[in-house]
């Protein structure tokens, strides 16, 4: 398998299709937001439920979110389809993981790093997955 070119956008039929309830999550949960692939496992970005926020590009009830590391950009809000928990192994996040894994995985050779390129941030710090325009 050849190396795919950085910048390179994955599909992700998945994400976008994703069945799950804003009551899934609450605050002071943490969850990942997958955006890739690292050494053959999937990689993304650890965050902390905050408080409930509505997540404009969907116009639908979504999670501010902090992240533990701070940074620049400390908070930001996304839909619940984005997330995964990390602390609780429920079988929604489970099931999806499993899934998001078994599509991404076999198509990116085993140690290379890739961002998938699913998501980017409105000007209102609100995430949005190419699937949500």
């Amino acid at each position: 398998m050849h190396e795919i070119p950085a910048g390179t956008r994955l599909p992700d039929p998945l994400t976008p299709v994703r069945d799950i309830t804003h009551r899934h999550f609450r605050a002071g949960d943490r969850i990942a937001i997958i955006r890739g692939t690292v050494r053959g496992q999937l990689w993304g970005d650890c965050l902390h439920v905050v408080a409930p926020s509505w997540h404009t590009p969907t116009d639908e009830d979504g999670w501010r979110l902090r992240d533990p590391d701070g940074g620049e950009l400390s908070y930001i809000t996304a839909h619940p389809r984005h997330l995964v928990h990390l602390d609780r192994r429920c079988a929604d996040c489970l099931i999806h993981l499993r899934a998001l894994a078994g599509h991404l995985l076999p198509r990116v050779p085993g140690l290379q790093a890739l961002d998938a390129g699913w998501y980017s941030l409105t000007p209102l710090h609100q995430l949005v997955h190419v699937g949500d325009r």
